[in-house]
């Protein structure tokens, strides 16, 4: 049974939903059960999406499984708020893709450079017995973060901050707008986002003139546009309208599947 299993940061779930939604070629999906895992389950439970929820231990070894025939995706998600501890980031990355090597033929990190903490990630894997691949624009680098993933690479990312001159943009995916309160503290712009006075004076501090609607098309997560909108209005900022894209996503997947395979046969 070829298995391939993601490891990423759980603002991702919209994306790993999209990819799993849009691939006829899975025959299962195993969602590892945490605290961070509840979005994605949930919004599978909504879409009609057939799937199973398990901790880690009740999971078949990969060297167990019988079926070979069928295609299996294990989602493993990381709680947002390792996105703001670099080193820590890093040692959970890497022991959560230890973790799931005997489980996989293939690996997909979906995560960014996350300030250049996982920029050797697949150099420092290269012995293990499964590839492990990281999200990449179509020249092979890795991306910045998950707004340069979601805008579609680097130069489309800087592009609205050259428009502006260097004004600071604060950048929203449907799911940052959906924990925005959770963002600015993991960001460490303030340690209460309830505080709305103190915020807007972190805000005003920190050069923010404008907020990013990054839309990536996927409607997950309800009320976009009018979470965009009531965060600009509370914050005095102006509203940029960017369109998302999700060929990092896409291509980056489909090359773990390729890789996935490539290992199977070299068996």
């Amino acid at each position: 049974m070829p298995v391939m299993s993601i490891v990423g940061c759980e603002m991702f779930e919209d994306e790993i939903i999209y990819l799993i939604q849009n691939d006829p070629t899975l025959d299962e999906v195993i969602v590892v059960e945490n605290e961070n895992s509840v979005g994605l389950a949930q919004k599978l439970n909504d879409i009609g999406y057939s799937h199973t929820v398990l901790p880690l231990a009740k999971i078949t070894l990969k060297s167990e499984r019988k079926d070979v025939e069928r295609f299996s995706l294990i989602v493993y998600l990381l709680e947002i708020e390792l996105d703001s501890q670099g080193e820590r980031l890093k040692d959970e990355v890497y022991k959560t893709v230890d973790q799931m090597v005997r489980y996989s033929d293939s690996i997909l990190v979906f995560y960014g450079l996350c300030g250049n903490v996982l920029v050797d990630i697949e150099k420092d894997f290269e012995s293990c017995p499964c590839p492990i691949s990281i999200l990449k624009d179509e020249e092979d680098r890795i991306v910045d973060d998950c707004i340069c993933a979601a805008l579609g690479g680097r130069e489309v990312y800087m592009q609205p901050l050259k428009d502006t001159k260097g004004e600071g943009i604060y950048f929203l995916t449907p799911m940052q707008a959906a924990r925005w309160r959770d963002m600015v503290v993991i960001t460490r712009l303030t340690p209460d986002p309830n505080d709305i006075e103190m915020v807007k004076i972190v805000f005003n501090y920190a050069g923010y003139k404008h907020v990013a609607k990054v839309d990536t098309g996927l409607a997950y997560e309800k009320d976009f546009e009018k979470k965009v909108d009531e965060f600009a209005k509370l914050f005095n900022l102006n509203v940029i309208d960017l369109k998302g894209n999700l060929e990092i996503f896409e291509n980056s997947y489909e090359n773990a599947k390729v890789d996935m395979f490539k290992n199977i046969k070299q068996k």
